[in-house]
């Protein structure tokens, strides 16, 4: 074992916190509700079958009978999964006579999805 402080390379050695940077972060966190309604967003992101969903209605408008077919999954599963993105305002309907076609809510969801998958793959 060469260094035996590995462990606590990633600590300031000397606590000496920075008042003018930790007043500066303070001032622009958001309040705990912010945080709490941030933290159930994500939680929506956090089923593959959502983020499918998703990944596909990021590139284009699709009917419920096309997502089953495009995820081969039954009419249930995807409307549920459904039901949930659009309770949670993700995801949009029209209807088209008798069929209804999804859409991402706006531009917001496609990007969060996209930045979230760049991450991954780097």
């Amino acid at each position: 074992m060469e260094n035996n402080n590995l462990e606590n390379d990633d600590v300031c050695e000397v606590f000496n916190s920075h008042e003018d940077a930790v007043n500066r972060v303070r001032q622009r966190m958001p309040s705990e509700e912010q945080y709490s309604d941030l933290s159930e967003f994500f939680k929506i992101f956090g089923n593959p079958t959502r983020l499918k969903i998703i990944s596909l209605l990021a590139v284009e408008d699709l009917c419920v009978c096309d997502i089953c077919e495009a995820l081969d999954l039954n009419q249930t599963t995807v409307s549920n999964q459904l039901r949930i993105l659009r309770a949670n305002n993700l995801v949009k309907y029209q209807k088209e006579g008798k069929m209804a076609r999804y859409s991402l809510t706006d531009l917001h969801i496609e990007m969060i999805y996209k930045v979230g998958l760049e991450h991954i793959l780097e």
